[in-house]
């Protein structure tokens, strides 16, 4: 599907300023709606919206349909009555500059389960509507909410090591612990009603100020979910339920051992019997929350990396045919041409980009690795460019563009100072230009190409260098954790924007 030509600003949700430790769903995120529109951007990108599980990443979560209840916002709860504005009066010093998740957690959970509590015992807030809510979504919120009461009953271990009956799903069992935990499904039901109401007012505010929204979905998700809980058979699992074969990639430029995911890997054969049932409620479910969304990993689709599950790398995997077209065909006889972007990075064959053009899925382009050792860094300059192609400055996933700039290379497997100093001498050239901010370079550049989509970091458009990168791959401590300060969002920097998409026709 083509896009009209168009740019936008990646930022997630939880980097937005707030005084209650982690942004979320209220004023700020209107603010920055409000920004978007004065910018003449049109497009606001997000990572997954889901509950985060390990290492807090929105790519491992519990659920791919839940919404994650951090970014349920305590100031939108207490105007609608179901909080007293006492409960959020002198909140700890949280860091200004960054999420401490576990604090959040500590600080917003025991006023979010008295916030349900207040609507389901006495009314206040929408009973009727959360009643609504639930039976239209029973067919993924009672699975989900048993999942996350069971899991908190068990004090937090994975579902594979709670009692075998319920691990199993045992009918009995079922039953028993979903009588047992009434009072808890009740709040845990509340917390996904409440974020879905305020997600969907966001969203509709967004649509009235011309803006739309990218979201993602991740091609894997996490082995301790619901997802799996519920749909084992989809699934490569022992007996227990633990994986025998898990997802990754192989050693490149990059690694040397790979990249170890760990993610269980699907059971396409039983999927395809299915019609790909599951995975076109994916879809759906991620189109009930977006207008437009990124299909991370792309290529996982075509061929994936299979590893077995007790290797401690992802060297001695191997590649393994996936069920390329025929679940995109299927999708789309299902749903029709559905606007969707393909992250087509990496190692990417012929195979993987006929399947993209088949359906019109436009590919990306990151301008930071243009200039580098990078395999694809031809096809990230712009000359290369085709229309239909999201091109940005970096994602979550690599350095913010002047840390990248910044980087020399020393003690860098992957870029030596040598490497560092070529670099910089070819972008300048390529570029034309000599000392100008790096990251306002990159910038015009994008915006300047043929892509019809552009999306760049709220990082870079700040100048903002490592401290604010968002994700380290193959890390899993420190990340996801960058937030915007209140003051960021400047009308001079709004100006400045506006006038890069006003002479590029965006």
């Amino acid at each position: 599907m083509r896009f009209p030509r168009r740019s936008g600003i990646l930022l997630h949700p939880t980097s937005l300023p707030n005084p209650h430790g982690i942004g979320d769903l209220g004023a700020e995120a209107y603010r920055f709606v409000d920004f978007l529109e004065r910018s003449g951007h049109k497009l606001w990108q997000v990572l997954p919206l889901n509950p985060p599980g390990y290492g807090d990443s929105p790519f491992q979560c519990f659920s791919s349909i839940a919404g994650n209840p951090l970014l349920i916002s305590l100031d939108r709860l207490s105007e609608r009555g179901n909080l007293s504005g006492a409960a959020l009066h002198n909140p700890p010093d949280f860091p200004a500059h960054r999420v401490d998740f576990g604090s959040a957690l500590a600080f917003k959970i025991p006023i979010l389960t008295k916030a349900a509590q207040t609507c389901l015992q006495n009314g206040i807030g929408g009973r009727e509507e959360f009643e609504s809510f639930c039976h239209a979504n029973t067919d993924w919120l009672d699975d989900f909410a048993l999942f996350m009461a069971c899991k908190q009953a068990h004090r937090g271990v994975t579902w594979t090591s709670w009692a075998p009956e319920i691990a199993q799903r045992e009918p009995r069992a079922l039953g028993e612990w979903t009588a047992r935990l009434g009072d808890e499904l009740e709040v845990i039901k509340f917390w996904q009603f409440e974020f879905f109401r305020q997600w969907q007012a966001l969203r509709a505010y967004a649509h009235a100020h011309g803006v739309s929204i990218i979201g993602d979905i991740p091609i894997y998700v996490a082995h301790d979910s619901a997802d799996v809980w519920a749909n084992r058979e989809f699934f490569h699992l022992d007996a227990r339920g633990n994986p025998t074969k898990v997802a990754g990639v192989p050693p490149d430029y990059f690694s040397a051992t790979g990249q170890l995911w760990g993610n269980p890997i699907y059971n396409w054969e039983q999927l395809g019997t299915t019609g790909y049932k599951w995975w076109i409620y994916r879809f759906q479910a991620a189109l009930r929350l977006y207008d437009i969304v990124r299909i991370d990993h792309f290529r996982g689709f075509e061929a994936y990396w299979e590893i077995p599950a007790t290797d401690k790398t992802a060297a001695n995997g191997r590649w393994v045919k996936g069920p390329g077209a025929d679940l995109f065909s299927r999708v789309q006889a299902e749903l029709g041409d559905l606007p969707i972007i393909a992250e087509n990075l990496g190692v990417i064959t012929p195979e993987v980009e006929q399947i993209r053009h088949r359906f019109g899925y436009p590919g990306m382009a990151i301008l930071q690795f243009a200039f580098g050792n990078d395999p694809q860094g031809p096809s990230f300059r712009p000359h290369n460019y085709e229309r239909n192609l999201v091109a940005y400055t970096g994602t979550h996933d690599n350095d913010t563009v002047v840390g990248w700039w910044n980087s020399k290379g020393a003690g860098d497997s992957i870029r030596t100072p040598e490497d560092v100093a070529k670099e910089h001498a070819f972008a300048r050239t390529y570029l034309g230009f000599t000392e100008q901010p790096i990251n306002w370079v990159l910038i015009r550049a994008v915006l300047a190409s043929v892509a019809d989509t552009t999306v760049i970091p709220l990082q870079d458009v700040l100048g903002l260098g490592s401290e604010a990168r968002m994700n380290l791959p193959g890390t899993s401590n420190g990340n996801w954790r960058w937030r915007s300060r209140p003051d960021a969002l400047t009308p001079q920097l709004a100006e400045r924007l506006k006038i890069l998409n006003q002479i590029y026709d965006r």
